[in-house]
């Protein structure tokens, strides 16, 4: 029996097209499910019992489990436990401009970037694309208030999922259901660049970011085993067909670590890279944890890497900091579950 909530619309026309039925009930079914946000099926009140019946022996309405959450002030930290027993992490964020979620796409990950907790633990598998959206409905039902922003930004690496991640987009963006608009959906890449080229064909005005965290080869080999397959200068070779194709601002993200990304001498060197592009830096003061030999840059340093790139005309922020009194790294929770 497969979960309904890894369908999309047109998936759900074509499935009552299929059973002999009409395809009218697949918005029916949307907005009961979306909307009216039902746990069971059996409500669907304006459909007939006979074809509720159907329905009811074709799809599931199964949920994950909430293990644990952890809250601050203006975020709350979710671990989710699978039907497998497996477990991923979602991260709520509470914004002036509204409800912003970062959600998994893997169980683990084999991208092996150091500074990376989840990455510390290889992936078991892909999630599916239920798994994705029922991380964003839960978390709603349990803030009560709607979510307007989603990110995939979570454990794993979403372009290794690609399929049930362009799927999960479609879904959240659907009108007749959640209605994200695609400018408030981003994903997150660490550089694999076929996908890269792939995604520039994708319909949805969906936004890129790119885990970036290294001006040069020398030191994002180091830190990131994919520089050794596509490195920089073929990254932003794929980047800038990106852009031509699209029309769309890029993000890259700098995660800064004392002694290693973090220099005067590294600014200057991002600046030059990234000069000419439209795009943005988001600047990530890193999440230590306990498992991982790595220490954050101190709060000077990372002013004095920010002042440098503005003086080089690159539009940069500093990412507002949430968590820090939680297990705030990506994949922190998780490990602290599964190590125990």
């Amino acid at each position: 029996m497969k979960n309904i909530y890894g369908f999309s619309l047109k998936d759900l026309e074509n499935y009552f097209i299929e059973i002999g039925s009409k395809k009218f009930h697949a918005k029916q079914l949307y907005d009961w499910l979306y909307i009216k946000k039902i746990e069971h099926l059996k409500e669907a009140s304006n459909i007939s019992k006979p074809l509720l019946s159907k329905i009811e022996n074709d799809f599931t309405t199964k949920r994950l489990k909430i293990v644990e959450v952890q809250k601050e002030e203006d975020v709350r930290k979710y671990l989710f436990e699978l039907e497998d027993g497996e477990h991923i992490e979602a991260v709520l964020m509470i914004h002036d401009f509204g409800h912003s979620v970062c959600v998994s796409s893997q169980v683990g990950c084999n991208m092996g970037c150091r500074f990376c907790e989840s990455g510390r633990r290889k992936k078991v598998r892909n999630l599916e694309t239920y798994e994705m959206v029922l991380q964003v409905l839960m978390i709603e039902k349990d803030l009560k208030e709607r979510v307007s922003h989603v990110v995939v930004m979570g454990i794993g690496e979403p372009f290794d999922n690609y399929d049930n991640v362009m799927k999960f987009f479609t879904i959240l963006n659907e009108p007749f259901g959640l209605a994200i608009g695609a400018r408030h959906l981003t994903v997150s890449t660490c550089g694999i660049v076929p996908k890269i080229k792939e995604f520039s064909n994708f319909p949805l005005q969906v936004n890129l970011a790119v885990s970036l965290h290294a001006p040069n080869n020398e030191i994002r080999n180091k830190i990131m085993p994919i520089n050794k397959v596509y490195p920089i200068e073929i990254l932003f070779r794929a980047l800038k067909e990106y852009y031509k194709k699209t029309n769309r601002r890029l993000t890259f993200e700098y995660v800064l670590l004392e002694g290693i990304n973090d220099s005067t001498e590294c600014a200057e060197e991002l600046a030059k890279l990234v000069k000419g592009l439209n795009c943005y830096i988001n600047i990530i003061p890193y999440n230590e944890t306990n498992n991982l030999n790595l220490k954050r840059t101190n709060v000077v340093q990372i002013m004095r890497f920010y002042d440098i790139l503005k003086k080089n005309n690159i539009t940069v922020t500093i990412r507002k900091e949430f968590g820090r009194k939680i297990s705030a790294a990506c994949g922190q929770l998780r490990s602290k579950k599964e190590e125990l």
